[in-house]
């Protein structure tokens, strides 16, 4: 699996299809080779044809860098068990509401830890259903 890097590839994958949403996260993707997605020859945005991914987490719902650390951290932890399930192209797991800071009073705590986890495991298996019915019925 292959992260998204540049602000380009992040702005390709975001005009894509939304896959799966939860009440904290949303997963968009962007099928490799769409001639929607601008394309400079000399430089393509996704050079090898492979599962892409990304994790955007803004200061607007997580304004502490540990909290945003620990929550890309969860994003790669638990897309990497759902690698071999994601089809190639690019994706991107956006975080669009904070958690309730009252309920999560530690930047970094393991209960945080355990709601994203939990949430982004809700969220690939909604993204998976998804998925697999484009492809017959067969989960790749």
């Amino acid at each position: 699996m292959l992260r998204l890097k540049t602000r380009p590839q992040f702005q390709a994958v975001l005009k894509g299809a939304t896959l799966a949403r939860t009440a904290h996260f949303a997963l968009h993707r962007c099928a490799l080779g769409n001639p929607e997605v601008p394309v400079v020859p000399a430089a393509p945005l996704f050079s090898v044809c492979t599962v892409w991914l990304g994790a955007m987490v803004p200061k607007r719902w997580a304004k502490r860098a540990v909290t945003r650390n620990c929550i890309k951290r969860q994003i790669y932890n638990v897309s990497a068990e759902f690698e071999s399930a994601l089809q190639p192209a690019a994706h991107l797991v956006r975080l669009r509401s904070g958690f309730d800071r009252s309920q999560f009073i530690s930047a970094s705590s393991d209960l945080l830890r355990a709601a994203v986890r939990a949430e982004l495991l809700v969220l690939f298996a909604r993204a998976q259903t998804m998925e697999s019915p484009r492809d017959g019925g067969v989960a790749a």
